[in-house]
């Protein structure tokens, strides 16, 4: 149902006099902090039952203007949703027609203008993780997440967490659009597998082991096409494989590469075994699927532009998703019909769970997420502001198995260590010529779903027109990297910065999240018609791809 329009915070509530305050309470947590307060205080609260879909699906296409392709395309492997035709029309249900991120529609510049640009670095460079596990830690009536990786503890040199937790951090490419730098935020990803994963056959800890089972998982979930299997015979047309550190095919009992012999190191995986190694050789290794048990760690973050993988201490986002249940072909594919016969009966997505547990999809995955309270402190997120999450992580078709950040790995050692963006190359997806960043920014005619990026607009498009030449230099084979292309100014980077700790000082996350600098012309406050014009405007792509062809 349609949320009503409210006003942001403007300049009667006295910002700038706060802030002092508000930012002392941050560093020391407050004495009142309880990150799940807001959730309780909410529960019962129905809220919007289309909060899953994403504000990008009302962007206008004026003129053939499609990020829309992005996300909907055809879906492969178990993924068997093919959803293209939401490229071609608006398909919302009666409550969804009137667009209830209302903030997209604020313009924030005189809100962000009127912070000053060390009062922001001082807010964005403290950190609300710590004191959220220290929150969390002391309720043991909490059946959620704890987060349990230290941050403060750090990385080695190959991405795992010192704290032993078992965590490993994952650098690879930004899906395309919203989730550039330059659209509002930084972001990074952690990955854990069972503890099976990370023991040999006798059940001791075995860091060989664990690097030999996530670089499968990475050639299962990487490879834009299926790898042979055990069993099958390589032929002159199989494909190169997939590259990865250097691994042991003795512990894998495996010709990974498939030359014949078993070595001791080699770094491409060209064929698939069955199963995992060590503790977890009972586990299948499937195409396209996480293993259950696998955890992801993901934090959405505000942009300090002092710190070269643009990384603020603090988190705007905590996001964790754990796969708890394994479907099979068959169930994966029943679950994508009932999700089809639920739409064309009118009937809302419905998640089973609630906050403190976070809610579950069908294809086996239960995420749960924290966000910033009005002090800046992370807290647990309500009901509806977790059904934002599973818009993107339940159908479209797009995903490898409902996730985007481990297809999008850069390949080997280089995409295990914490995200960064320098040195990294705009490559094309998979089955496509051209450079990700050129091809979006040719059928999007702009760097967001909306055009309303105009420092992007102003950089790639003097005159009207895309310059190929200078967005093809963060290609490989140019002068630049992917961080020159989607990285922000300095200056817009703040102002994002002031204008996000608007919304956050509002709480009216209910009307979005994202926020404009300047007029929004390119969303629609309400859906009228069916057809997006795309269609009619021959601007439809069916070759959306997650995977990258490095």
């Amino acid at each position: 149902m349609p949320v009503r329009r409210e006003r942001l915070l403007s300049s009667s509530l006295a910002l700038a006099a706060m802030s002092a305050v508000l930012a002392a309470a941050a560093r020391c947590g407050g004495g009142d902090y309880d990150p799940l307060a807001t959730a309780a205080a909410r529960a019962g609260h129905a809220g919007n039952p289309e909060a899953s879909i994403p504000p990008m699906c009302y962007a206008a296409t004026a003129g053939g203007a499609n990020g829309c392709w992005t996300c909907h395309t055809i879906g492969i492997g178990p993924n068997t949703l093919a959803d293209h035709d939401l490229q071609r029309e608006y398909s919302f249900s009666d409550a969804a027609r009137r667009n209830p991120w209302t903030n997209l529609h604020e313009d924030l510049s005189a809100v962000a203008a009127r912070t000053s640009d060390a009062e922001i670095l001082e807010y964005i460079r403290e950190d609300n993780y710590a004191p959220l596990r220290r929150a969390l830690a002391a309720r043991p009536d909490y059946p959620g997440y704890v987060p349990d990786l230290d941050l403060e503890a750090g990385l080695d040199d190959e991405g795992f967490a010192r704290d032993g937790s078992g965590f490993r951090a994952v650098r690879y490419k930004p899906f395309p659009g919203s989730f550039w730098p330059t659209n509002g935020s930084a972001g990074d990803v952690f990955i854990r597998l069972p503890a099976a994963f990370r023991e040999d056959a006798a059940g001791a800890p075995s860091r060989e082991v664990y690097k030999l089972n996530l670089a499968l998982l990475e050639a299962a979930i990487a490879s834009p096409s299926p790898l042979p299997r055990e069993g099958e015979a390589l032929s002159a047309e199989a494909p190169a494989g997939r590259e990865v550190e250097p691994v042991s095919e003795l512990l894998a009992g495996f010709d990974l590469d498939g030359d014949g012999a078993l070595e001791p190191a080699v770094t491409r995986v060209r064929r698939l075994p069955a199963r995992y190694a060590g503790g977890a050789a009972g586990v299948a290794v499937r195409a396209w699927i996480y293993p259950r048990g696998t955890e992801l760690l993901h934090s959405v973050r505000y942009l300090d532009p002092d710190r070269p993988a643009l990384l603020s201490a603090r988190m705007k986002e905590l996001r964790y998703a754990r796969k708890v249940e394994e479907p099979d072909d068959w169930a994966i594919a029943r679950a994508y019909e009932r999700e089809g016969e639920e739409k064309a009966e009118g009937q809302p997505p419905f998640h089973p769970g609630g906050p403190e547990v976070g809610l579950r999809n069908a294809f086996g995955w239960q995420i749960q997420g924290f966000i910033e309270d009005e002090r800046g402190r992370l807290r647990l997120q309500t009901v509806e502001e977790h059904r934002a999450c599973m818009g993107c992580h339940g159908a479209v078709g797009v995903t490898v198995d409902h996730t985007f950040s481990l297809a999008r790995k850069v390949p080997g050692a280089a995409g295990w260590r914490h995200q960064d963006l320098r040195g990294m190359p705009d490559v094309p997806q998979a089955g496509h010529a051209e450079p990700e960043v050129l091809t979006y920014l040719r059928r999007a005619g702009g760097a967001d779903d909306y055009r309303g990026n105009a420092e992007m607009l102003a950089r790639f498009f003097p005159g009207g027109a895309l310059d190929e030449a200078e967005v093809r230099r963060g290609a490989p084979g140019g002068d630049r990297d992917l961080a020159y292309l989607v990285a922000p100014s300095r200056e817009r980077a703040l102002l994002l910065d002031k204008a996000y700790r608007a919304l956050v000082r509002a709480q009216r996350f209910e009307a979005g999240r994202d926020v404009t600098l300047g007029p929004a012309t390119g969303v629609l406050r309400v859906v009228e018609g069916e057809s997006t014009g795309l269609g009619e405007a021959r601007r439809v792509y069916l070759d959306g791809r997650a995977h990258l062809a490095w």
